[in-house]
């Protein structure tokens, strides 16, 4: 049976636009907008009516990095794709695109097939995949066309992590000159492992062990490197590259001198670089654990610079690489040693209401905001218009949001499944009231109505930058 929702007198913000309309919802699709008050919107009769007045009508935000369930350090990410979407929810954000892991000696498809199966039925919000690439083969490598065609379109390699996820030169050419063939993108975690390595041996060695030194071990200089070789083995291949948690002012110099000569390098920051540095790193009695992630956070100077990336389009996605480990149980696997610290922070939750202050603070305009949370990451891996837009046609993700509303960040209200909130008491200003997906009530004023099983796996086509 068709179900009509009418979303009315709230003001509708798109990355391209922003004008008092009102939306008409049916089967889950968006099928119409007219200007509030107008004889067209007048005569719209619906089943449900949500009232938007006083409240921003948002497009659902794209997490373009997520790792649910993600094993890692002798542990696993403590978000399950229920709790973690839940969560992702709960903050605005109605797809997340995850990475599906492929284990040395195993096939692509194999690791692919069991995060299928770690999903389906249990996502809350809709969910795509990227690919991550532990061992580049010539198997392998046939692997990642069939992967394309079955909207698996973006490959994540590692400079970082030997011995686990680290692949040398050669194999990150021979995977880029493959997806230069079959219109995939790689996406780079650009870090120099090998050196990073030889570092935190001889920090260890000094005795030095506390969750500081990981920030200092990973220097920025060493993300610049691998960024700025990152960016040359995708220019000899012909490939488009997608650097990924980007923190460093010299890793974006690198992307912006880049993009100055007309290559198809884009790069994404998260809002712990944006809003946490080694300041927090610091804090005494292993605190400094829960902010362990890699890229490392850097001091606070590098973030003027992300945040003019962000405004002159050199940095185009804020996704938040949500990798959470409780501080109790796995976070202190690394006392005595911040190498065993796992890597990751909790942050789905976070982003849409961090990014709204970054609007409320001035860094930021309302449709920039919209821009990188939403409709640039759709566009950037394949999903646009479906996602990220609100227009006729689209999948019916929307937020309501309350712009006025203020909040405390805090673990005592979070959903993440996790000990801690990397920004706990911090102030912001703006709440998601409500949100649909698919035009179906997932959060209604506050309250929790989803469902594990209502995410449905969402396909995806290739970047849509280089069509």
């Amino acid at each position: 049976m068709s179900t009509r929702t009418l979303i009315r007198g709230g003001l509708v913000v798109t990355a391209a636009d922003e004008l008092h309309a009102d939306v008409l919802i049916e089967d889950g699709r968006v099928v119409a907008l007219a200007a509030h008050g107008s004889d067209t919107a007048a005569g719209w009769t619906a089943d449900r009516t949500v009232d938007a007045t006083d409240r921003y009508v948002l497009p659902g935000g794209v997490d373009a990095h997520t790792h649910m369930e993600l094993p890692f350090g002798g542990t696993s990410a403590s978000d399950t794709f229920e709790t973690g979407t839940r969560a992702a929810a709960w903050g605005g954000t109605t797809t997340i695109v995850d990475f599906a892991v492929q284990s040395v000696g195993h096939s692509l498809r194999e690791g692919l097939d069991t995060w299928y199966a770690k999903a389906d039925g249990n996502c809350v919000i809709d969910y795509a995949f990227h690919m991550i690439l532990s061992d580049v083969n010539e198997q392998t490598l046939k692997e990642m066309d069939k992967l394309v065609q079955e909207g698996i379109s973006s490959f994540k390699l590692f400079m970082a992590y030997p011995g686990v996820f680290y692949s040398d030169d050669g194999r990150i050419l021979r995977a880029m000159q493959r997806s230069a063939d079959n219109g995939g993108l790689i996406m780079m975690h650009a870090e120099n492992g090998i050196a990073i390595d030889v570092l935190v041996e001889q920090a260890l060695a000094r005795g030095e062990t506390d969750p500081r030194y990981h920030g200092e071990v990973r220097k920025a200089l060493l993300e610049a490197e691998a960024t700025h070789r990152a960016i040359q083995l995708a220019r000899v291949a012909g490939a488009p590259l997608y650097v990924v948690h980007v923190s460093a002012e010299e890793a974006v110099a690198e992307i912006a001198a880049a993009r100055d000569k007309g290559l198809p390098v884009f790069g994404e920051t998260c809002p712990q670089y944006l809003f946490l540095s080694t300041d927090n790193l610091a804090e005494p009695g292993f605190e400094g654990a829960k902010y362990v992630c890699s890229t490392p956070l850097r001091p606070k100077e590098h973030q003027a610079a992300l945040w003019r990336g962000l405004r002159t389009n050199d940095l185009q996605v804020v996704s938040t690489d949500h990798c959470p480990f409780c501080f109790v149980g796995q976070k202190d696997l690394g006392r005595g040693d911040f190498s065993k610290i796992p890597n990751g922070l909790p942050g789905v939750e976070n982003r849409m209401d961090l990014l709204h202050q970054a609007v409320v603070d001035g860094h930021i305009s309302r449709r920039r905001w919209i821009e990188i949370a939403c409709a640039t990451p759709a566009r950037m891996f394949g999903l646009y218009p479906q996602k990220g837009t609100i227009a006729p046609g689209a999948d019916a993700d929307i937020v309501i949001y309350d712009p006025h509303a203020t909040q405390i960040l805090s673990a005592e209200t979070h959903h993440m499944n996790v000990d801690y909130s990397a920004y706990e008491g911090k102030r912001v200003t703006g709440q998601v009231e409500t949100v649909l997906s698919r035009g179906e009530p997932v959060i209604e004023q506050r309250k929790f109505t989803g469902r594990a099983g209502h995410g449905a796996f969402t396909p995806r086509a290739t970047c849509q930058y280089l069509n």
